[in-house]
């Protein structure tokens, strides 16, 4: 398939590249030993290194949001990161050094994600993990022509694919929809003929996912209800309404909590018992203990590339035990799962450049792309070797669950739909 190029030019996003842009220039004057960086060469044991490698340390950054609207997500995302690493180093490190994570919090505003690229970028190895796709696709010009740096993004848009250097873990959002328009055919839930609504988030992440709507309800004989709303819109009165008059049979959610809850709640409310499902960001075990928690368990679900937190599998069970040894206070929920995995491909990739003798950041994208079955123990394999797709297509179904660890239980195994199967990223 050939690479996606093609990018969404906002105007705040172009602002926000001219920042970055200016931010660069002045950095370009420091050198990459000021910011704990290696210059490059090759040390006293054979390994080639260049920036964010020295003999004794590899630092790895990690953009997040831990102030802003997905600040629940990102803090659990970061702390999972946190105890990989902790555990990779109480193992001795890799290639005989430590592993080190240096954050910074960007609150989801372009003014603060941006600027902490540029200024994180010269100091590390990679990124294993940016959220937001919207900033992500701000400096990915930078990343591709300039840096070369691998960066895992905590985000799932289409947008991002293509990149050698950015690699989508999981099902994309547009593929990701079609996996869950999928299900909601085959449960009975929904027929050819049958209108269903969706709601999505302007921007990156709804209208990635709008596409895959579009695609599925093309393939399978439905009428699409579409409802755009803003990151800042809470209360979804005015999207059920248009749906209760439109008579859809089903919803799609592609926003967050805070809106799935809403949605939920006001169709509770106004007797539009339809079933709802949402894309992977579109739930927080918090949302279970408000008054929409009763109704979320009813006929709501949740589409994601890994399995939840709460799983019996090894090792999430694993993974749900030491995390809350470490952060007793602190709730578990799948940023958790989606931290860890994430930081299981690093640390994979990583472990491979090692036995190639090749730390530089050229070395551990090399690394990355010949990992075609790596397998992190949540559920479903991922192949990184080709940059224009994502690691796979495959999907759980889960459903909110009060009783379950981090509040989802899965409802279906992982698979891929015949149309998920054939949709192409081909603009």
């Amino acid at each position: 398939m050939k690479t996606v190029k093609t990018q969404k030019k906002h105007t705040a996003r172009a602002a926000a590249v001219v920042a970055a842009t200016a931010l660069a220039l002045i950095a370009t004057g420091c050198s990459s030993k000021a910011g704990g960086g290696d210059s490059g060469g090759t040390g006293a044991d054979g390994v080639r290194t260049d920036k964010g490698v020295t003999d004794d340390t590899i630092r790895i950054g990690a953009l997040t949001d831990m102030t802003g609207v997905y600040a629940s997500l990102g803090k659990s995302v970061t702390q999972a990161q946190q105890l990989y690493i902790d555990k990779i180093n109480d193992d001795g490190g890799i290639c005989g050094r430590k592993l080190e994570l240096t954050v910074r919090d960007h609150g989801y505003d372009a003014g603060k994600a941006i600027p902490a690229y540029t200024e994180l970028q010269p100091k590390v190895v990679g990124f294993v993990q940016f959220l937001g796709s919207p900033f992500v696709s701000a400096v990915k010009e930078r990343i591709d022509a300039q840096h070369k740096v691998l960066v895992l993004p905590q985000a799932w848009s289409a947008d991002l694919l293509g990149s050698e250097y950015i690699r989508v873990i999981g099902a994309t959002y547009d593929v990701e929809t079609v996996n869950a328009i999928d299900f909601l055919l085959k449960e009975g839930k929904i027929a050819e003929g049958d209108k269903i609504g969706h709601v999505y988030f302007e921007g990156d992440y709804g209208e990635n996912a709008l596409k895959g709507a579009q695609y599925a309800a093309e393939k399978a004989g439905l009428t699409l209800v579409e409802q755009k709303i803003k990151p800042t819109d809470e209360d979804m009165s005015a999207q059920v309404a248009a749906f209760r008059k439109a008579g859809v049979k089903a919803i799609v959610i592609s926003a967050g909590p805070r809106q799935a809850a809403s949605l939920v709640g006001v169709s509770a409310a106004g007797g539009l018992n339809v079933p709802i499902i949402g894309n992977n960001s579109a739930f927080a075990p918090q949302l279970l203990k408000t008054q929409a928690g009763p109704v979320l368990q009813k006929d709501y679900y949740v589409a994601a590339s890994t399995l939840p937190i709460g799983s019996e599998e090894p090792e999430p069970a694993r993974l749900a035990r030491e995390y809350a040894k470490a952060y007793p206070d602190d709730i578990l929920d799948n940023g958790v799962a989606a931290g860890w995995s994430a930081a299981s491909v690093f640390g994979a990739a990583l472990k491979q450049a090692c036995d190639d003798k090749d730390l530089t950041r050229e070395g551990v994208v090399k690394a990355l792309t010949s990992m075609e079955d790596h397998d992190g123990g949540f559920g479903i394999r991922h192949d990184f070797t080709d940059p224009n797709l994502p690691s796979t297509r495959e999907t759980f179904i889960l459903k909110p669950d009060g009783k379950t660890k981090g509040g989802l239980k899965v409802h279906r195994e992982a698979g891929t739909s015949e149309n998920a199967q054939a949709f192409s990223f081909e603009e």
